[in-house]
């Protein structure tokens, strides 16, 4: 098997401003170029799903951290834009799919880029599979007819967790339809339920406070919290913020089918994170002061479906609801996209098995369709193990949120070698974008800006992955729940390391072969 790396691609002749720049890297222009800018910040918000996230992890946040586990958000959210606003420089100077594989082999070497979007690909394979759980926090409070298996909802039950991935594996079936029919029609689905969940969004935050029970100053008590202390309170109730707060990377991720890239992506980078990030936290504040009780045990269980209708009605609650159904239907479908393109990209170098079939792009839609397949096998068979224990949403989640924030680390790592050793930053003030502006850069505050984002990213990576048996097997007796995300971490990096000696060893076997001939 032969390896192709970006240069030795041979582009087609490039026919816009946009191929151009495509072909500056040494690939033809095959994805169908057809996203705007609000098309390209609505990549980013959906795949952040403020609904989709917030309802998912907030009873987890809540339970262990208590009212204080508020303040995470803010501090996530400064620590993420910090991390983004370095993502925002790269995705002005390599507007490729693949963003964190091209960008970290780019910045560092290819073989240390390709453990970077190995573990992305990977990571971003276990995101879809977490959000397709999502569905049953919300459908069955909908109507009770939503839960298939067995009478108790909640997620943590047997009937709950069961059914969570029965009604995951229906959506992904859907989604997997949608990721290889059109990107234009992916990208109307994902404009049109990018725009409902802003609105419904707002209406919640608008609502939530209008209904308060009590003062802001609740958020300073750890009264209920599972985790003892103020400090162990807020770094397992940082866990909810963090789940929320990754994935605006897809803006660049989608760079090859956005119009005017190098202009557009660095901006609905920052623009995606930032609003989703302020209406995430407006809506846990909200949820906290409008709840009819802290102390009842329900919002440590039922989260904010149990505020909403509790506190706002049926009727109105239901609405709602069925927004936050929208919201994660047009995530599973963003996140599932942006781990197509990264598929794409990697087998496009011919970094992974199968690279001819995986890099295939359907000519009349411009969509990989064997990498739709791929991530949505693979994720709907992470959701059987839901049928094995209710524990394994949380090891699911959790498990995405540590590999998304390696993989950034090993950006921004490698961002500021190049920063310190001078050799990264300075072409940003003569270098222009598709219409003639200089390039998005953060000039003489990158290198304290890149450092304070590496050093968050692995203290955030550290914090997620750390088997603390009270978070992640409560009831015992599950070692492999405890350490699930460190043992899931070890065996993708162990089958890369396989796979890329097998590779090398390929690769020298070639090499005689080719100098008989």
């Amino acid at each position: 098997m032969t390896t192709t790396t970006p240069s030795e691609v041979r582009p087609d002749p490039p026919h816009s401003p946009d191929d151009r720049s495509l072909t500056e890297f040494g690939y033809r222009q095959e994805l169908h170029r057809s996203l705007g800018r609000y098309a390209s910040f609505a990549a980013g918000f959906s795949f952040i799903s403020v609904l989709t996230t917030v309802f998912q992890f907030f009873a987890f946040g809540y339970a262990f951290g208590g009212p204080v586990f508020f303040w995470t958000w803010p501090a996530v959210l400064v620590g993420q834009l910090m991390v983004a606003a370095c993502f925002a420089e790269l995705a002005a100077r390599y507007p490729i799919s693949g963003a964190i594989y091209q960008w970290s082999s780019r910045l560092s070497n290819l073989t240390f880029g390709w453990f970077a979007g190995w573990i992305m690909v990977i990571g971003q394979i276990v995101v879809v599979a977490a959000a397709a759980l999502a569905l049953q926090l919300v459908l069955p409070a909908i109507w009770s007819g939503f839960q298939l298996i067995g009478t108790d909802s909640a997620i943590t039950s047997a009937d709950g967790a069961a059914n969570a991935a029965v009604l995951g594996v229906i959506l992904l079936s859907l989604t997997t339809l949608v990721n290889i029919l059109d990107n234009r029609v992916m990208s109307v689905i994902n404009r049109v339920g990018v725009t409902a969940e802003i609105i419904g969004a707002v209406l919640i935050v608008v609502l939530l406070l209008t209904h308060s029970e009590r003062t802001p100053g609740i958020t300073f008590h750890t009264e209920g919290a599972a985790q003892s202390g103020l400090l162990g309170a807020l770094l397992v109730g940082s866990f909810a913020a963090a789940y929320v707060m990754i994935g605006f990377d897809s803006a660049g991720e989608m760079s090859e089918e956005t119009h005017h890239p190098r202009r557009t992506a660095p901006r609905t980078i920052l623009v995606a994170l930032g609003a989703a990030g302020l209406l995430a936290t407006l809506i846990v504040l909200g949820g906290l002061l409008a709840a009819p009780s802290l102390t009842d045990g329900r919002l440590a269980v039922d989260g904010l479906s149990y505020v909403l209708t509790s506190s706002l009605g049926d009727g109105v609650g239901r609405v709602l609801l069925a927004d936050v159904v929208v919201a994660i239907a047009v995530a599973t479908l963003a996140i599932q996209t942006a781990a197509c393109r990264m598929l794409f990209s990697m087998a496009r170098d011919g970094q992974l098995p199968f690279s001819g079939r995986l890099a295939k792009v359907n000519p009349r839609t411009g969509m990989p369709s064997a990498p739709a397949l791929v991530v949505g096998v693979l994720a709907a068979a992470l959701l059987l193990l839901n049928f094995a224990s209710p524990d394994a949403f949380l090891a699911i989640g959790t498990t995405c949120i540590v590999m998304l924030y390696l993989a950034y680390a090993m950006v921004t790592g490698p961002l500021l070698v190049r920063r310190l050793r001078g050799e990264f930053g300075a072409e940003g003030a003569e270098a222009t974008d598709e219409t003639g502006a200089r390039l998005f850069s953060l000039g003489r505050w990158g290198v304290p800006v890149n450092a304070l984002a590496l050093l968050y990213g692995l203290f955030m990576t550290v914090n997620l992955a750390w088997p603390r048996a009270a978070v992640y097997d409560p009831a015992g007796g599950h070692w492999y729940f405890q350490w699930f995300t460190v043992l899931f971490l070890t065996v993708t990096v162990v089958i890369g390391v396989v796979y890329r000696a097998y590779k090398a060893r390929a690769a020298l076997a070639e090499v005689p072969e080719a100098v008989a001939a």
